[in-house]
Parts: C-alpha cells; structure tokens; sequence
C-alpha cells in the first residue's frame, strides 16, 4: 500500500514493559504515514482494554475525520474481539490484519515499539503502574514533538502529521518478497 497522507493508515501492537516476569503492556496506535503516537495506554494485563484505550484515544485525536482510514494489526485476541471490531465499525475505520504472525508485516507498529522501549523507557528497577503511565506519556510526547526521524525527512511525527506534501521514504527492498529465506 503506498501510504501518502495522515490518517491514511494506523498501525497497532502492543508490547511488554519492564522484564519478562513482572510486566505491564504497552498498547499503541501510531500513524503509519507521519510516525505519530495517536493513541496508547499502559496495563497490567494483555486483555482487550488497554488496546481499546489506546484506539479511543487515538480516535478522539483524529484530525481528518472526513477521509478514508484503516487499521492494520496483528491478529491478536486484543485486536479481534468484538468490542474492538465494533469501535472501528461505529468510527467507519477498515480494519487490517495481518495473515500470519510474522513481525515484518506489521513492521512500523514494531519499530516504533522498538524505539520506545530503546531510547525512552530504559527503567532499571521496577516502577508503580502509575510511574510507567507517567514515564510513557513524558516518552510520547518527545517522541511526537522532538525526536526527528530520517524516513519524515528529519521532521518530527508531530511535524509530519500537520501536512500532506512530504513523500515519506520507505526501505522496503524492490521484490523483498523473493527474497524470503526458505527453511532447511
């Protein structure tokens, strides 16, 4: 799909926070055009509600409300319970999911998962739901409103998102798709 204005595309996923035995998910709704956070929420659980947070914030943030939208994610169960499937509905959003359960199909929600959790949330010990909420919201919005990003031509998502002009810059490889590797 060629991606070439905001609120062309949304792209959702959530990830864990913190360690492996302890965590708390961080559920997020980014634009996959500008790179902007739209929406998240952070839980302590992997059930429906942080994802459904994360859309009804993003929703409620929506400036082009006039134009067509999808919304792509990775088939899990927080993606496609009804209460999810009818906010898209109710929003006419058309949902998007990926066929299997392969990362690189929903590679800009993973990037920016990456980022996030690499630049910004670099917690050492264990933080309060309430601090994380708190560290992920100071990490959004430098991340939106300072961080530039080479794909938006060094603009910064916010940037980005205010405009329709910019051609974003894609690194997907010509015939990527043949170049899978087969397993031996």
């Amino acid at each position: 799909m060629n991606v070439d204005r905001p609120e062309q595309l949304w792209v959702s996923d959530i990830t864990y926070l913190e360690n492996r035995k302890e965590p708390c998910y961080l559920a997020l709704v980014t634009d996959a055009y500008s790179k902007t956070i739209v929406g998240y929420d952070v839980s302590d659980s992997l059930g429906m509600d942080g994802g459904i947070k994360a859309l009804k914030m993003a929703i409620s943030k929506r400036k082009y409300k006039k134009e067509i939208l999808i919304h792509h994610s990775d088939r899990g169960l927080q993606y496609c319970c009804d209460e999810y499937q009818q906010t898209l509905n109710k929003n006419k959003i058309t949902c998007s999911m990926t066929e299997s359960y392969d990362p690189y199909r929903n590679a800009v929600a993973e990037r920016v998962n990456g980022i996030l959790k690499q630049e910004f949330i670099t917690v050492k010990e264990r933080v309060s739901i309430s601090g994380m909420k708190k560290i992920v919201s100071e990490s959004v919005n430098i991340y939106n409103n300072i961080r530039t990003h080479s794909s938006c031509f060094m603009n910064t998502p916010a940037q980005m998102h205010k405009q329709r002009k910019i051609k974003i810059r894609t690194y997907k490889r010509k015939n990527s798709s043949q170049n899978e590797l087969a397993a031996i």
